[in-house]
């Protein structure tokens, strides 16, 4: 399957090496800044002996290069600065991923696209409505990044090996996500039966502000070893039809009583995209946490709307 990223900086490039590393042998990069998709294919292209994987990787400017992706995995756009919010980026990113998405309904109109330019789950929406797919091949990779770093606060708060762990994380892909601590398990218990709320409190808080203080620390551009591996499980659970759950930023229409909006649920996931969308039965604050977090994502995209990034009227 011919699998092509859209951005070549430390996500993309990072993503492609994970891809090229697990056997996937038709990898395009494409990048608008001269050489750099050039320069990260033939780098990665010398770690073939290396890896002792034998693909093909190329880099170009041109879009015409994603013609017959399978896959296509979409980085591209401005990475978060210390202090700058995820709405800081919409405007600017949305003009990228419009044309993006141009291109991509051009040149790969039968691709599984996956979206990973933050803010994720309107960009994710933008995409959806810029190429006209059906919302089982358009998703946003949020949640899948998400619940493993919800998973990895509670393994260190537990000296717990982290594969014992369950983790749930619903909601957007930002500062209103929502780690579900009754749903979570650790050793087939409940998050909440292990740990008080005392103590699972600053887990969630430190799930939420994981990426802000990820991006404070390096001062410059933000994460890309954990968002390039959750990609990477994205691929391999498609490629290789697994029907796995995971968390994505999939389109609802009237389930958990959202419509017309991009958001953090559990997703059934195979070859041809989003099977099924699994719906947890939350309680009344879990639920109304959730909606919040979709009210909020739904302002982004009448934003988007009234930018005129996507030509019509907005539903709310």
């Amino acid at each position: 399957m011919k699998i092509s990223i859209i951005g070549a900086g430390n996500v993309g490039a990072m993503t492609a090496m994970h891809l090229c590393n697990m056997g996937f042998e038709n990898i395009v990069l494409v990048d608008t800044k001269p050489g750099r998709a050039l320069g990260c294919a033939s780098d990665l292209s010398d770690a073939r002996f290396i890896f002792r994987r034998n693909y093909h990787i190329e880099g170009s400017q041109d879009f015409r290069q994603i013609k017959n992706s399978g896959m296509i995995i979409i980085t591209a756009g401005i990475a978060r600065q210390p202090g700058m919010s995820r709405q800081d980026l919409l405007t600017t990113n949305s003009r990228i991923i419009k044309d993006i998405s141009t291109q991509i309904k051009q040149f790969a109109s039968a691709a599984i696209v996956i979206v990973v330019t933050n803010p994720l789950d309107p960009l994710t929406y933008l995409v959806l409505r810029i190429t006209g797919f059906s919302a089982s091949r358009v998703f946003g990779m949020g949640p899948s990044l998400d619940s493993s770093r919800f998973a990895n606060q509670i393994s260190e708060e537990l000296s717990l090996d982290v594969n014992k762990i369950e983790p749930y994380v619903i909601g957007g892909h930002g500062k209103d996500m929502l780690p579900l601590a009754r749903f979570t398990k650790t050793e087939d218990q409940s998050l909440n039966e292990v740990l008080s709320q005392e103590k699972v409190s600053p887990l969630i808080e430190g799930t939420i502000q994981r990426g802000a203080q990820i991006v404070s620390l390096y001062g410059s551009g933000s994460a890309y070893f954990a968002p390039s591996a959750a990609i990477a499980q994205i691929v391999k659970i498609i490629a290789e039809d697994k029907k796995e759950i995971i968390g994505l930023s999939a389109y609802l229409n009237r389930k958990y009583g959202v419509a017309d909006v991009c958001i953090g649920v559990p997703c059934r996931l195979g070859r041809d995209g989003i099977i099924e969308i699994i719906e947890l039965e939350l309680n009344e604050e879990e639920k109304s946490a959730f909606l919040k977090s979709a009210r909020s994502i739904k302002d982004q995209i009448n934003q988007l709307y009234k930018e005129d990034v996507i030509k019509g009227t907005s539903s709310h």
